[in-house]
């Protein structure tokens, strides 16, 4: 974590990533995250996410705090009657298994937690939608360590809430990811359209569907719906990314920032938290002369994505905030491999292959420090020591020769055809 240029408010400024599953979790631990935070398999809001068995958060939690860092849990379904049944048990396992905090959105849950393991930090969800300092505080006075700002402040408002808010309560934002078209998580069209409720971790995104209207004394009658003839996709918004306004941010006093995608990929999770990881530290190092470096943009922009934007950071979004023609994310890069071991002695990687690639090609390599470099792959043998020409089979064990040292975890890429 780096210090803050506010001294007033939180001294230091935390990374916080998604894990989806126990490798995501030790790729955002080895790309820079300060701590993670996770579902398990249930109360949580992403039921499609790999999400934590009991033992795999252990594994979880003991890889993090070995390495200085902090794992928290998300609770923050809005729960119905029956979704209480268990749930003392849970968090009495969680609070043993040494989780650092729990992400939590409804009254009843924090009732919960507060009974079963009150020495357990709390964080309110974004899904409570707080944005004002009077509701801040009113949950900092029942107990509530961290309060996970809505989407929907600009960056005037977040110093508002905290200026009007004690130092030892923590601000936490999101910086990057996927948007909303309602407020955070509080859509029903997911519950209408396809039975699948948002709320407790079914959303089927219907925001990104394309749509037609039809009036009411023409049924069947489909027109297309057009805004400036730009397409037809209106509920669909574009990303959030916010890495060129990292020292606004900090210096507006806030405690962590968060990366979004507990379903996407581990090459995502790692490319991302990379480029955040890198653009703070090279702040921290001389923050009177930082000067964004547009590359991180660009790394940014080789893990899978819709367009970018700033969200509501500087006002509310106008129509330039969706993409009205397609909701396809742009994937310009391919995730082929990630490195398991190294011999210094030979200058041979083992490799896990991710996707299909061949003799003859260029990848690049991306280690959790430092600049990718190219590498042309000019052999390959499998398990067996056979020389083969291409890794086709999805997670095979692949040997091939690398120019310099590639620790475990390195990722291969190459740019898509």
């Amino acid at each position: 974590m780096i210090k803050t240029g506010n001294a007033k408010h939180a001294p230091e400024i935390e990374l916080l990533a998604p894990a989806g599953n126990l490798e995501k979790l030790k790729m955002a631990i080895i790309y820079g995250a300060d701590a993670v935070y996770l579902g398990g398999e249930e109360f949580g809001l992403r039921a499609s996410a790999g999400n934590f068995g009991l033992q795999d958060l252990k594994d979880g939690i003991n890889f993090a705090h070995s390495r200085g860092k902090r794992v928290y849990l998300t609770m923050n379904i809005i729960p119905h009657n029956e979704d209480f049944e268990g749930m003392p048990e849970y968090v009495r396992e969680v609070r043993d298994a040494g989780i650092d905090a729990i992400i939590f959105s409804d009254p009843g849950i924090f009732d919960v937690i507060r009974k079963e393991a009150p020495e357990i930090e709390l964080h309110l969800s974004t899904q409570a939608n707080n944005t004002n300092w009077k509701s801040a505080l009113f949950w900092h006075k029942l107990g509530v360590n961290r309060i996970i700002l809505a989407r929907e402040l600009s960056i005037n408002e977040i110093r508002e809430i905290r200026q009007n808010t004690p130092d030892d309560l923590e601000l936490e934002m999101f910086v990057h990811g996927a948007m909303c078209i309602s407020y955070s998580g509080r859509c029903l069209l997911s519950s209408y359209m396809a039975g699948r409720d948002s709320n407790r971790g079914l959303c089927a995104h219907p925001c990104r569907w394309n749509y037609s209207l039809v009036e009411e004394k023409r049924p069947g009658e489909y027109l297309p719906v057009y805004e400036n003839e730009r397409g037809t996709y209106i509920f669909n918004s574009k990303d959030l990314c916010l890495i060129e306004h990292l020292p606004e941010i900090i210096k507006s006093g806030i405690t962590s920032i968060k990366l979004e995608g507990r379903m996407k990929s581990s090459y995502y999770v790692a490319t991302v938290v990379k480029a955040y990881r890198e653009a703070l530290d090279a702040y921290a190092a001389d923050p009177a002369n930082y000067v964004f470096d547009q590359s991180l943009l660009e790394e940014l922009s080789k893990s899978s994505h819709r367009e970018f934007s700033t969200g509501f950071f500087k006002n509310k979004p106008t129509r330039n905030g969706q993409n009205y023609k397609t909701s396809s994310y742009i994937r310009d890069y391919d995730f082929v491999g990630i490195v398991t071991d190294y011999d210094s002695e030979t200058g041979i990687a083992e490799i896990e292959q991710r996707n299909r690639f061949s003799v003859g090609e260029t990848l690049e390599i991306v280690s959790p420090k430092g600049p990718y470099r190219l590498q042309k792959v000019t052999s390959m043998k499998n398990a067996d020591g056979e020389d083969i020409n291409v890794a086709p089979h999805p997670q095979m064990t692949v040997y091939l020769p690398v120019d310099a040292y590639a620790e475990p975890y390195t990722m291969l890429r190459r740019k898509s055809e």
